[in-house]
Parts: structure tokens; sequence; C-alpha cells
């Protein structure tokens, strides 16, 4: 099914477009008990309690420690609801580097880092994180508008809350500031404003770096609403990625004490099989056997107590040989939506971006947000 594009071309940037973006609230850092930024001549400005937009007294330094304490942040002794840091010049946190404004506010049991930024530069810095920056240009250009509808989808769902997206894979990852030079602007800026809608509506555009060959339905992950735009499909494109096939082995006392830190105790583990699978034959029930008894485990649950980076997906096959668990897989993330490393085969095979999106989110059409 072709996407509509109206009178509008996929690759024609449109200026208003840009500036329609508007600004996303990014948390760089959340529920951290403290964070070191640094930078030249950074002005910290108190944000009062009850009005987080009435200012105090600024000073300047080049270095900031912000501390959480049992109500507030601290920041060189002194104490407020939330600060505002703000410079001529980037600000360092965590080894990268962002364009200022950075607030810090009092989150959770610690403290969140947030970082205020146009949509457009937010975009550029997720495909620095997300994507090599030599894959091909179409599937640069397909990735940033798909980052960007489900960042504009974050912002539209967040509410009140103080911070609309988060940098970490519970979201996107975000690389912060981009040097103009890298090919993530061109594709930024080629497709400034884009962004895919299923009647109308932005939707969240999940994707994932492998697919393994078949993409997910995300009511089997992620317990969503039906989302026509998020139809699985059998994805041949990637099969020259490093995660297409993989392989794991998990001693079964490691196994063990995984599955006890994760709230399944069956005692030492001695089988393990996949009981229900998904459409796309992903793990969607796996029953652990032990000394102490039998447990049925969501598939997700079991990769997120090993380890979403460990155990790549849950499209694997498992069984006990000796003493350790040996895993077979494919595939690298949740499997919804667009296949990274599938797009970037259809890239290379001369696939433009609006192909690629037609493909992963059938039946979506692509428009420009309508503002910030």
């Amino acid at each position: 099914m072709r996407l509509l594009l109206g009178a509008l071309a996929l690759l024609v940037a449109s200026p208003a477009a840009a500036v329609a973006s508007g600004m996303i609230r990014v948390a760089l850092v959340e529920s951290a008990r403290a964070a070191d930024i640094r930078g030249f001549d950074i002005d910290v400005t108190p944000l009062g309690v009850g009005c987080p937009r009435c200012p105090g007294v600024p000073w300047r330094v080049d270095v900031v420690r912000a501390t959480a304490t049992a109500t507030a942040v601290e920041i060189d002794g002194r104490a407020a609801a939330a600060f505002r840091l703000t410079s001529e010049r980037s600000l360092r946190l965590n080894g990268r580097e962002y364009v200022a404004p950075l607030e810090i506010i009092r989150h959770g049991s610690g403290l969140a880092v947030i970082n205020e930024l146009p949509m457009e530069e937010y975009v550029a810095g997720v495909l620095r994180a997300e994507t090599g920056e030599r894959w091909p240009a179409e599937a640069l250009r397909a990735q940033a508008i798909v980052a960007r509808t489900y960042a504009a989808y974050q912002r539209s769902v967040a509410g009140a809350k103080p911070y609309q997206i988060v940098a970490t894979t519970a979201h996107q990852l975000f690389a912060g500031r981009v040097s103009p030079t890298s090919p993530s602007w061109n594709a930024v800026q080629d497709t400034a404003g884009q962004v895919l809608r299923w009647e109308g509506e932005l939707f969240p555009a999940f994707y994932h770096s492998e697919s393994g060959g078949y993409t997910e339905d995300p009511r089997t992950v992620f317990a969503a609403r039906n989302i026509p735009a998020l139809k699985p499909v059998v994805c041949p494109f990637s099969t020259g990625s490093p995660h297409y096939y993989w392989s794991l082995d998990v001693r079964l006392g490691e196994l063990t004490d995984i599955l006890r830190k994760g709230g399944v105790d069956v005692g030492l583990v001695s089988a393990i099989e996949v009981t229900e699978r998904t459409p796309s034959l992903r793990a969607s029930v796996v029953t652990v056997r032990g000394t102490r008894g039998a447990v049925r485990v969501r598939g997700n649950d079991l990769r997120r107590m090993v380890g979403f980076e460990t155990l790549k997906s849950t499209l694997f096959a498992v069984a006990i040989d000796g003493e350790a668990a040996h895993f077979a897989g494919r595939g690298y993330g949740h499997g919804v939506g667009l296949c990274q490393w599938g797009a970037k085969g259809m890239a290379e095979q001369g696939h433009p971006a609006r192909r690629i999106l037609e493909f992963y989110y059938p039946g979506a059409t692509l428009g420009f947000l309508d503002g910030g």
C-alpha cells in the first residue's frame, strides 16, 4: 500500500515544517543520586518551589556537581527544587556533549537531567546514536522519519510530565550534540518535519535493530492496543546483519541466580523449554524447572532478567546440555516495527526511504508535524 504524499515529495524539506517541529524535553539521566556537568561559563539558575519558571539569583561556574537530597537538588551548597544550566558552549555529561540549556530536577529517589532542544536537533542526535553514519542515505532518511514520529508521539502523550522522552533504550538512544558535518544532518534536513500517521494520528513508530526474519505484533511485547500500522511482516532484507544468527551459553548456576534475583525461585535450574510462541515464532512463554518446582515465565521477562543485550531477542530455541543452557537465536531487539538492518538492506538494494516505510508500516501515511 502506497504512502499518501499528496502534492509533497518525500525528500523535499520544508523550512516551515522544520520550524513547526517545535521543542522536546529529553531526560538524559533519571533517578540518579548525583550528576557532574562540565563546560565553560555555565550560568546556574535556581528555579523556585511551586513556580518552576521563577528564577533565583544565578551564578557562574565551569563544573556543576549536583546531588539529590531528601526533598531538593543541591549545587554548591545551595538547594532548590530545580536548577537551569545555560552556556554559550556545549555542556558535557557522562562523556557526551549537549547544547544548553539543561535542567536538573528532583525525580524519584534522586534527580533527573533534562535537555530541552529543537526537535530536529534531537532527531540528529538519535540518528547518530541509533544508526551507522556510513549507512545508505535512504536508510538514514527512513530512520529520521521514524525517530521523529516516535518522539512526536511520546511528546503528545507526556502531558504535564517534566520531560517527554528518555535517552535510553526505554525510548530512543540520543547522542547529544552532533557535528554539522555528520551525515545524520543530511537525513534530518532532507526529511524536516516529516512524520508517519495512522488515520491522521501519530502512533508509536517502534523500531528495533534486527528482526531475525520476522517482525512482531506490538500486542505480544508491550501489551499495547492493536495498531494496524505495526502489522507484522516477513523481513528478508536483514540477513547480512551480525545479529541475524546468535548463540548464548549460560551456566545453570548463573541462570538460577539470575532468575532468583528476578523473583523466580525454582531452586537449581534443571530444564528450560519454550512452551508458547507468538505467530512470528518468538518465545512468549518459557517453562523453567528446577529442584523446587516449575514456573512459567514470559519470554520478554526472561530476556529482561538475563539482560536485553545478552539475550538479544525472544526468537530462540533453548536446550540444557550438562551444566549450561544453550540458546540459539535470531535477531536483536523486541522485533516491532522497522528493522534497522532490514532498512539498511533495502536501501542497499535500491529501495528509497518511501518504500522502506511502506514495507514496515503498511497503510501509514506521511505528513508533517503541525507544531510543538
